[in-house]
């Protein structure tokens, strides 16, 4: 009795251990039953819906990368362990001893020796009190075939990736895929009439046992994650001020002699004193040539000298991010050179900010820069024509950004509480057909825009895009003057 009331204190330190001093603005399990009802509001009769956690992906030998929930599971559940299965019926059902249900999760087990190595589990009554779900089983028990997905008339699952791995683990995720293939479709052994290779005669195939849909699924979720929740829309402005406070902490900060490491960490260290947990995607910092590679993510020039350092980063808060560039002179005035590509794209982005209506679409927003960004190039000599083709400007305009940083849309027309993205640039490198004076020059600038029945809102204006704010904010001191590390050999 004393060892089991050991035991039982041990578990429940570590889980109460776990939760204290967690931050308190997290999705609301009421959020995450919302966004499931809503999902079900648009599955068809007689259907079921089947997700899967994502895979614990592996970084090098025996060290993973910190693991980060499938944007989709997180949005239905909050769940934010691997391992696990969502299952949501278009109806309620009843099982043998009459219980009554329209979804059920399946988690992992708890277990005190693993939870000691890789932290607190959850496990089924965890998943009850904090997430909200009245019907939730271990992972082993999806393995025993509980569900018939013969019974219903669609089986809605998205594409498997194949990056998963099989573990020693017991309901691992490998095994609950496979478990779920098997339930939906049967192996059987084709006989091959060929008579050159005996050996190839029998093939193995497989034959459905149920209607599976394997795309329908992320039509319905982008027509939910494309529009914000006033929950969520908390989350986005929080990560989205504090990538803008990393920006204007750089501006401040910023000389001839730092690297481009030096700028990415002062970033992040901006997002994590404000409680930003992750980067929302690999951070740009490209300085001069470097900023003419959409994603440079290498990061390693030792000084950035006089150049132009375009700065891509974005803070994930509790899941969501944001994305903002900005593009700065390392010393703290631009060139001639460089004020007129930086002018330039900034009238570009103005007008596909203003595009940024309901009823328009990235198509619109692209189109307001595009024009006017040809229209420059050829004043400035360095097209031909407004009409000439080039690859200065080789991208879109505009991107979704919520649990990703490209978000899942239905790529239909703006609608309120959508956020998205205007980012036109214009990349110069070495070697271009134009005059020198303008190679290694790159600029973009990038904010993010909420869509609203009374016109554009910029969500990340606190960071100065204007040149001439930006030089001004230049000259002002920095937390970081006073930085000074030793010198290592």
């Amino acid at each position: 009795m004393r060892i089991l009331l050991v035991i039982s204190f041990l578990i429940f330190s570590l889980s109460s251990a776990a939760q204290n001093g967690k931050p308190e603005d997290y999705l609301s399990s009421e959020f995450h039953q919302s966004r499931r009802d809503a999902l079900r509001e648009k599955m068809p009769e007689n259907s079921v819906a089947v997700f899967f956690a994502n895979a614990v992906r592996n970084r090098a030998n025996d060290v993973d990368y910190v693991y980060h929930q499938d944007p989709d599971f997180y949005y239905l559940t909050g769940y934010k362990e691997p391992h696990a299965v969502l299952v949501i019926f278009s109806e309620e059902q009843t099982d043998a001893e009459g219980n009554r249900y329209d979804e059920i999760l399946y988690v992992q087990e708890k277990n005190p020796r693993a939870e000691m190595w890789t932290g607190y589990r959850l496990g089924i009554e965890g998943a009850k009190e904090e997430l909200g779900f009245e019907t939730v089983y271990n992972g082993k028990d999806f393995l025993d075939n509980s569900i018939d997905f013969a019974e219903f008339e669609t089986v809605f699952h998205k594409p498997f990736m194949n990056d998963y791995r099989d573990t020693r683990d017991e309901a691992d995720l490998a095994d609950l895929i496979a478990a779920f293939k098997d339930q939906v479709s049967e192996k059987v052994i084709v006989q091959n009439n060929s008579e050159n290779n005996l050996e190839l005669n029998k093939q193995v195939t497989t034959k459905p046992k149920a209607n599976v849909d394997q795309n329908s699924l992320r039509t319905f979720m982008g027509s939910l994650r494309e529009i914000k929740t006033p929950e969520e829309m908390k989350l986005l402005k929080k990560a989205v001020r504090i990538s803008a406070m990393g920006q204007v902490e750089v501006m401040k900060a910023m000389h001839p002699g730092m690297s481009e490491t030096e700028v990415q960490g002062i970033h992040e260290y901006v997002y994590k004193k404000y409680g930003s947990e992750y980067e929302g995607y690999p951070s740009i910092v490209g300085a001069g040539n470097n900023g003419c590679v959409l994603h440079y993510v290498e990061n390693s020039k030792t000084k950035l000298e006089d150049d132009l350092v375009l700065m891509d980063l974005g803070a994930e808060y509790h899941g969501y991010t944001a994305d903002v560039t900005r593009t700065i002179p390392a010393n703290g005035k631009f060139s001639p050179e460089q004020k007129a590509i930086y002018e330039l794209v900034y009238k570009a982005q103005e007008a596909g900010i203003a595009a940024a209506t309901v009823g328009n679409s990235p198509a619109d927003t692209h189109k307001a820069g595009q024009v006017i960004i040809n229209q420059g190039l050829a004043e400035l000599g360095i097209i031909d024509s407004p009409d000439a083709k080039h690859m200065y400007f080789p991208h879109g305009t505009s991107h979704h950004i919520g649990l990703d940083v490209h978000d899942l849309n239905t790529w239909g027309s703006f609608k309120p509480d959508m956020v998205i993205t205007v980012e036109p640039g214009i990349y110069i490198p070495e070697g271009s057909d134009c005059d020198q004076k303008w190679w290694g020059i790159a600029v973009r600038i990038e904010d993010d825009i909420l869509i609203t029945e009374n016109g554009p809102v910029n969500l990340s204006a606190e960071a100065p895009r204007k040149a001439e704010e930006i030089e001004k904010m230049m000259q002002q001191p920095s937390i970081f003057d006073k930085l000074d590390l030793p010198e290592l050999d």
